[in-house]
C-alpha cells in the first residue's frame, strides 16, 4: 500500500516541489490550491500525510481547523512553504513519517500486551474452573475426564502465554 500525502499550498513551484517529494520518499503526492480543494480530495481519498501552508494556516485559522478535523489519521504538519526550500520539506516529511512508523510501533505493541493480559486471564479463568469442577464429588468419568482435558489444554496455554515473545 503507497503512503499519500496532501500538499495544501497556493505557492508558484507546487507541482516541482510535490514531484521531487515523491521521487525522494515515495510518497503519492495530491496538491490543492486552497481549503475547498483540499476539502474536496480529503473526501475522496484517506491520507497518511496533509501538509497545509503556513500561510493558509495563519489567514484562515477556522478553515484549517476543518482541514485537519478532516484529515482522519493523517498526521498534519505545517509548513512554511515561502521560507522553506524542497530539501526542507522533504527533510520534515521524512521526521513526521518517522515519527508515525514509531508511535504506530508502539500502538502496537501496546495492543498486542493487552491482548496477552487478556488472554491471560481467561485461561487463568477456564484452568480454575475446571480444577474446581475437577474437585466436585461424583464426577461421572466421562465428564471427569473431558473436565481433566480442558485443564491440561489450558494449563498448556497458559505456559504458552507465559513463555517471552521472541
Amino acid at each position: 500500500m503507497s503512503l499519500t500525502a496532501l500538499m495544501i499550498t497556493a505557492i508558484d513551484n507546487a507541482e516541482n516541489c510535490a514531484a521531487e517529494l515523491a521521487k525522494q520518499t515515495g510518497l503519492i503526492v495530491d496538491i490543492a490550491a486552497n481549503r475547498k480543494a483540499a476539502l474536496t480530495l480529503l473526501g475522496c481519498r484517506e491520507y497518511s500525510l496533509v501538509i497545509v501552508d503556513h500561510d493558509l494556516a495563519e489567514s484562515d485559522p477556522e478553515g484549517t481547523a476543518l482541514l485537519w478535523k478532516h484529515s482522519g489519521l493523517a498526521i498534519p504538519l505545517q509548513m512554511n512553504f515561502a521560507i522553506s526550500n524542497t530539501a526542507r520539506v522533504i527533510r520534515d516529511v521524512r521526521a513526521a513519517l518517522s515519527r508515525r512508523e514509531q508511535e504506530q510501533g508502539l500502538a502496537m505493541r501496546a495492543a498486542a500486551a493487552a491482548i496477552n493480559s487478556d488472554l491471560k486471564d481467561a485461561v487463568t479463568g477456564f484452568l480454575l474452573q475446571s480444577q474446581l469442577a475437577l474437585a466436585e464429588p461424583a464426577i461421572p468419568p466421562q465428564l471427569n475426564e473431558r473436565l481433566q482435558h480442558m485443564a491440561d489444554l489450558a494449563g498448556n496455554l497458559r505456559q504458552r502465554l507465559e513463555m517471552p515473545a521472541g
